[in-house]
Parts: structure tokens; sequence; C-alpha cells
């Protein structure tokens, strides 16, 4: 149950961040689709990240933490090119987008938990 919330969590913060922004599109705002970039981004967050994350170590240090922002930016045009209906224009959008939608997912995250007392 604890997952399904997440991900429907997720989703909503997928749909209001693309709604948000001019450079990211779910095409026709449809929810399925919000679905499946939801669990391909946490998919990628997952399993995909940690690597990169490792194999990036030097230029993370030298770079005191920010390319870690280009890895988040990496990984939601990856799943713009995994899933039909997700589009995100260009490296610069996919950056924006990944910000917000960190934003936007704590937000309701909070709520959740506020929620829950």
């Amino acid at each position: 149950m604890r997952f399904i919330i997440q991900l429907i969590i997720s989703t909503l913060a997928v749909l209001i961040t693309a709604y948000l922004l001019p450079g990211v599109e779910i095409v026709d705002n449809n929810f399925f689709t919000a679905v499946i970039v939801a669990a391909v981004l946490s998919f990628l967050n997952a399993v995909i990240k940690p690597i990169m994350v490792v194999l990036t170590i030097p230029i993370t240090l030298v770079t005191l933490g920010f390319f870690l922002l280009a890895i988040n930016a990496f990984i939601v045009m990856l799943a713009s090119h995994i899933v039909d209906g997700f589009h995100v224009k260009n490296f610069w959008w996919a950056l924006l987008f990944s910000f917000i939608l960190s934003i936007t997912t704590s937000i309701l995250e909070s709520v959740k938990k506020r929620d829950e007392l």
C-alpha cells in the first residue's frame, strides 16, 4: 500500500511539474502516462543513478556536488526517451524539471505526513 501511495504522489508531482513548465510535455495530460513516467523515474533513480554517481565521484568532488544536478537531468532525459508521450525539449528543461519535481514531491509528501498525524 505504501508503494502505491508513493507512486500516486510521484504521479501528481509529475503532472503538476509538467503543467508548470512549457518545455516539458505529457501528451494530452494523460494520467496513465504520468504514472508510467513516475514509475520509470523511480526505477532509473534506483538502478542507474547509483551507478552513475559512483562512476562520476571525481567530477562530483571537483564541482562540489553540482554534477549531481546534471545526473538528475540526464535521468529525466533518459525517461523522456523511454516513455512515449513524455517529452523534454532539452537538457536545461530537464534540469529545471528535476529541481521542481523534487520540490513538488516534498510538498506533497509533507501534506501526506501531516494527514497521518
